[in-house]
């Protein structure tokens, strides 16, 4: 009904849930609103003859290990395949972290400091690729003029920021020293996460466009009869571990909970005694309720 009335020339699709921990305990919510929320808005907006459709994805659907990763990627594959039978230019545009945005570190680091602390890092070695909000949106606007459809846009955020490093700047900045006035814990990855977040898969690449910023990576063609058998299944599905199987089949590097948990039981219960609170970082595993 709204599209019928305003009649948009072009539609921004910003609207998802990010927060990973939170994703990974709600898988059916997940689902709900990262991908038939996703096909709802692209369909009305086929319907509606919007001249282009705008789709804002996440470094966190590239190998995804969370719910939220796997969803948004799921919402990829969904703009893909709407994009090739109709007259809508359908385009997603994929990046990282926006500093400042909702939800973003940096508030919460500030209000920890002036508390006066302790900050709060899940793992020391976790990096992060960062924009501002004004370079992110400005690229997307730029991404969305340059789109003739189909393309998923891969912004250059430049090199990965440790969040370590990032904490200890805030905590300079203020005038304070790090580990003496304010103190640094480390509470473990929790469910979902990774260490570093990656742009494109090794198979995709990309190419250039005519803005130095933007880059087109370079995708396979999306199967649609498996895409739409797997949206029903994920229709019809009523628990959690039934959710993660149905998206596992359909984004292959999905590295699910039960493999997630195993990989960083492995290579962090050497060190756990070396790292502030770092038991949290197995016990985060157990609390999503799955048979890991």
């Amino acid at each position: 009904m709204i599209f019928a009335q305003v009649k948009p020339q072009v539609v921004f699709h910003a609207a998802a849930h990010k927060h990973v921990p939170l994703m990974e305990s709600q898988p059916i919510e997940a689902v709900r609103n990262n991908v038939f929320g996703t096909k709802t808005v692209a369909e009305a907006a086929d319907r509606a003859g919007v001249e282009a459709f705008v789709m804002i994805s996440t470094d966190k659907a590239v190998n995804p290990t969370s719910v939220m990763g796997a969803t948004k990627g799921v919402a990829e594959l969904i703009i893909q395949n709407i994009s090739t039978m109709s007259k809508t230019k359908f385009v997603v545009v994929r990046f990282g972290n926006v500093l400042g945005s909702r939800g973003s570190v940096i508030p919460l680091f500030k209000q920890q400091i002036a508390r006066g602390g302790p900050v709060t890092i899940t793992h020391p070695d976790m990096k992060r690729y960062f924009m501002t909000i004004p370079e992110a949106s400005q690229l997307v606007l730029q991404a969305g003029a340059i789109a003739k459809g189909g393309e998923i846009f891969v912004l250059d955020m430049g090199e990965p920021v440790k969040i370590l490093d990032m904490a200890c700047d805030l905590i300079t900045l203020t005038g304070l020293v790090p580990y003496e006035d304010i103190k640094i814990e480390f509470s473990g990855l929790r469910p979902g996460e990774k260490l570093f977040e990656e742009l494109l898969t090794a198979e995709e690449g990309t190419t250039s466009t005519k803005h130095e910023k933007i880059f087109v990576a370079n995708l396979k063609a999306v199967d649609e009869e498996q895409l739409q058998g797997t949206l029903l299944m994920l229709q019809q599905a009523q628990r959690g571990p039934e959710i993660i199987k149905i998206l596992a089949t359909l984004i292959p590097t999905y590295q699910t909970p039960r493999e997630q948990y195993r990989e960083v039981a492995k290579k962090e219960a050497p060190r756990l005694s070396t790292v502030s609170k770092g038991t949290v970082l197995l016990d985060n595993y157990t609390k999503i309720g799955y048979d890991l």
